[in-house]
């Protein structure tokens, strides 16, 4: 999951888990059915089996997956809750995403909500409901409003973060491929958050 082989990743220490866990002999399967950026943290979702990755990827592909992710930023948007909508391509020459005209080849909707949580000493704690699954749309589409996320030098941000950027997958919302019941994912902010008061 793009990194080396021979570096531990998340990947590889999930299926070691799995491995242990479950007593599996052999390699373990495991289906990647959500992703982060590396410079990122958060919830993601691994599936055991190919059949609950194949259903899992049709919640994300059908859009009834709710994802909620919190950012920090250092100016308050105006207003303080609005839907963002803009047409995304990639860049290869600047090798990042960046926003197009509808009509330019390549170009794909990319479509998220933002409300600000809390205004904080040094920042803005922001949370936005991701509605498309872009590749790197919620820093796009705030650094494209004047609000990179702080840290993310690749998007204009001058703010420095003790590691990656200040973007958190905080909340899954999706319901269990097997038993059919809801499930709810949260995941706490790492301590590199709490010097901004999150937690």
């Amino acid at each position: 999951m793009g990194v080396d082989a021979a570096c531990p990743s998340l990947y590889s220490l999930a299926q070691q888990y799995v491995k242990q866990k479950y007593h599996k002999p052999g390699n373990v399967y495991l289906g990647v059915v959500s992703r982060l950026d590396a410079c990122a943290t958060g919830v993601i979702v691994l599936a055991r089996t190919s059949k609950a990755a194949g259903r899992l990827a049709k919640q994300f592909r059908d859009r009834v997956v709710h994802k909620t992710y919190w950012a920090l930023v250092t100016r308050r948007p105006e207003p303080p809750e609005a839907e963002a909508v803009n047409w995304l391509r990639k860049d290869e020459r600047q090798r990042k995403m960046v926003v197009c005209d509808a009509a330019a080849p390549d170009a794909l909707e990319a479509r998220l909500a933002y409300r600000v949580l809390r205004q904080l000493d040094t920042a803005v704690l922001l949370e936005i409901i991701l509605q498309t699954g872009r590749k790197h749309q919620i820093r796009v589409q705030l650094a494209a409003r004047g609000m990179p996320i702080v840290g993310d030098r690749q998007y204009g941000s001058r703010v420095p973060f003790p590691a990656g950027i200040a973007l958190h997958a905080r909340q899954l919302r999706f319901v269990h491929p097997v038993r059919s019941a809801p499930i709810e994912l949260v995941a706490p902010v790492p301590r590199t958050w709490h010097r901004y008061g999150v937690q």
